[in-house]
């Protein structure tokens, strides 16, 4: 029998015709605000736009993102009102956006990947906050580690730092942890300025690699201090083993600063 009688018209190796899906497509989604102030009411519900498919993981709107909001929501008064903010590896953007409500200033970031700020820029028009609160958020795309001049550029007053950063969900990130914590001292200002870092242990096995970040981050390279720590339950991202369900579904959150 020859070769083309044996394969037959197609291949052995070619896969069926729609065995490659294809990718999602650009979609939005709805959250809910759960501790709206009295300074800052509305909106209670904010339309965020996602990319399709993304290799960075922007297309899904996080648990850790979530609860960064919530976080931010309850003490908003302490963290961001009247304040400058920087969140790096944005998504979305949910965190900054709520933060705009009450900031001065908010500098969201992601990798400098066209389709991720198009989609943060598509979400500081049109999440549903006041087109005045709007301009006060500033997109730029950012390298974890490289110098924030950039950053800073948005900063009135020629200041030089931030009052407030966000890292939400980046942690997972564990050969970029130096990189995270290069960035996050340069940018906030010492004593008086807070990072929040949020978290869920999306690979159960090396959540122990999850939480060196803070052991670097309170070394003596860093000097980082925790003020605060919480844990959260909620459903987890995806659906996996039960045996790792409850860990999955977690949500970790520390507050720090630089003496």
């Amino acid at each position: 029998m020859s070769d083309d009688e044996f394969f037959g018209e197609e291949s052995l190796f070619q896969e069926p015709q729609d065995y490659y899906q294809p990718p999602p497509e650009a979609h939005s989604t709805t959250f809910e605000r759960q501790f709206p102030s009295p300074e800052c009411p509305t909106p209670t519900t904010l339309t965020m736009h996602l990319v399709g498919k993304s290799p960075l993981w922007g297309h899904l709107l996080w648990n850790a993102g979530k609860a960064t909001t919530d976080y931010i929501d309850k003490h908003r008064a302490e963290l961001v009102t009247g304040k400058t903010v920087l969140e790096l590896g944005a998504g979305a953007g949910l965190p900054s956006i709520v933060s705009s409500l009450s900031a001065s200033k908010v500098v969201v970031t992601d990798y400098p990947d066209p389709d991720l700020l198009q989609n943060l820029e598509k979400n500081r028009v049109a999440s549903g906050i006041d087109p005045a609160i709007s301009d006060r958020i500033a997109v730029e795309g950012y390298i974890w580690g490289e110098s924030i001049a950039d950053l800073t550029k948005h900063l009135p007053n020629n200041e030089e730092k931030f009052d407030f950063v966000i890292l939400s969900d980046l942690v997972f990130n564990h050969t970029e942890h130096h990189k995270l914590l290069k960035t996050s001292k340069m940018a906030v200002k010492p004593e008086t300025g807070r990072i929040l870092v949020v978290f869920s242990p999306h690979r159960p096995k090396l959540f122990h690699k999850d939480l060196e970040f803070f052991d670097v981050a309170t070394s003596d390279e860093y000097g980082f201090e925790i003020l605060d720590k919480f844990e959260l339950d909620y459903t987890p991202m995806f659906e996996e083993d039960d045996e790792t369900k409850e860990i999955r579904g977690k949500v970790f959150g520390y507050l720090l600063k630089l003496p």
